[in-house]
C-alpha cells in the first residue's frame, strides 16, 4: 500500500480541538476520509435514485427486462471471447 504526505493549514482553535480530540493522528484522518468517502457515495446513489425516479418513462415489462439481461450476457461473453 502506498502512503501520501500531506500539510495543510488549520485555524488554529480548530487544530488545537482536533488534536485534543486525537483526531490529526494518521489513523484517525484514515478513518475520516473513509466515511467521508461512504457518505458521498451513499449520496450519489440517493442523487442517482431521485434522478431515476424523476423519469417520466413507463417501467420496463418483464420481457423487456429479460431481453437487457440476454444482451447483456451477450455482450458480456463477446468481450470475454476476444480477450477484453
Amino acid at each position: 500500500m502506498g502512503t501520501v504526505e500531506f500539510k495543510f493549514a488549520l485555524p488554529d482553535r480548530l487544530a488545537r480541538e482536533a488534536e485534543a480530540l486525537g483526531l490529526l493522528k494518521p489513523d484517525a484522518l484514515e478513518q475520516l476520509l473513509r466515511e467521508e468517502i461512504r457518505r458521498r457515495r451513499v449520496g450519489e446513489l440517493f442523487q442517482a435514485a431521485d434522478q431515476l425516479a424523476a423519469l417520466v418513462e413507463p417501467p420496463l415489462t418483464a420481457e423487456e427486462v429479460e431481453a437487457e439481461i440476454c444482451a447483456a450476457r451477450t455482450e458480456r461473453r463477446a468481450a470475454h471471447a476476444r480477450g477484453a
